[in-house]
């Protein structure tokens, strides 16, 4: 459950332990991370060499991923769960890039993406970005906020994007996008990307058990499998469920992008 946070009281920013937002931010070459972050970061490249270019390419799918959904679907409003912390690209800026009117929500529950929740308040005129302090636990509160905003009757762009991998339980998980999807209305998408073991096996198993060690928040692992499951009674769009870097990718003389440990997928209701 998410409750208003009380402006009296002080906020624990957990600078003295993991947080998942900021090892993000970390490996993206960002600022706003701290020692704890970064041993954190370090001790999961020392297991999966190479686990930055997840962080990369989950960021560029986001990127392809809005782009498609604005300039092909027709989406103009998003509301964007896990919003994490501001850098280079955000869903506001691909989304008014393309079409200024479109209206972003951004959710997140991490007091430090709360401090810097004015960065995504930078609208262009024509459209409106708003924050939102709540916890994915309750779509509930997050739909009855969000809805000040955006316009419940007309499509919405749902993104679910390094989030519900905390989400351990899997009915919790199941239940929670569901209840999600059942209030957008029909033509709108899901877009979701989540943490794999699928391409480091057990040492993704290993550095997450470590990090929850340190602190972090409770993360797993799913399959292939399980996060199709997300999108059952969806129109899955093409390629389906597949590694972040290889989803609507450019192509290259190379052939495919190196697989990735975040998988993600995208979906129309019909």
């Amino acid at each position: 459950m998410s409750t208003p946070r009380d402006p009296g009281q002080p906020i624990d920013l957990g600078f003295d332990r993991p947080h998942s937002a900021r090892i993000w931010n970390y490996w993206l070459g960002g600022k706003d991370n701290y020692p704890a972050d970064r041993d954190a970061g370090t001790m999961v490249e020392q297991l999966i060499p190479g686990i930055a270019d997840s962080a990369r390419a989950d960021r560029a799918f986001l990127g392809r991923c809005v782009t498609h959904l604005v300039a092909d679907a027709g989406i103009r409003q998003f509301l964007d769960i896990g919003t994490g912390l501001p850098t280079a690209d955000n869903t506001h800026e691909v989304a008014q890039r393309i079409a200024p009117e479109c209206r972003i929500v951004y959710v997140d529950n991490d007091p430090l993406v709360l401090t810097h929740a004015r960065a995504l308040l930078v609208s262009t005129p024509e459209g409106l970005t708003n924050y939102i302090d709540a916890d994915l636990r309750n779509p509930r509160h997050i739909l009855e906020v969000a809805a000040e905003t955006l316009d419940f009757t007309k499509p919405v762009g749902l993104m679910l994007l390094g989030i519900l991998h905390h989400l351990v339980d899997d009915d919790e998980a199941l239940g929670v996008v569901r209840d999600l999807i059942d209030a957008i209305p029909s033509g709108s998408y899901l877009a979701i990307a989540h943490a794999t073991a699928e391409v480091h096996g057990d040492a993704m198993h290993e550095a997450m058990r470590r990090f929850m060690e340190r602190g972090g928040t409770p993360i797993v692992a799913r399959d292939r499998a399980q996060l199709a499951g997300f999108f059952d009674g969806l129109e899955l769009l093409e390629p389906g469920v597949v590694s972040c870097s290889r989803w609507r990718h450019e192509p290259t003389p190379w052939g495919e992008p190196n697989e990735v440990s975040q998988f993600c997928g995208v979906a129309r209701k019909p």
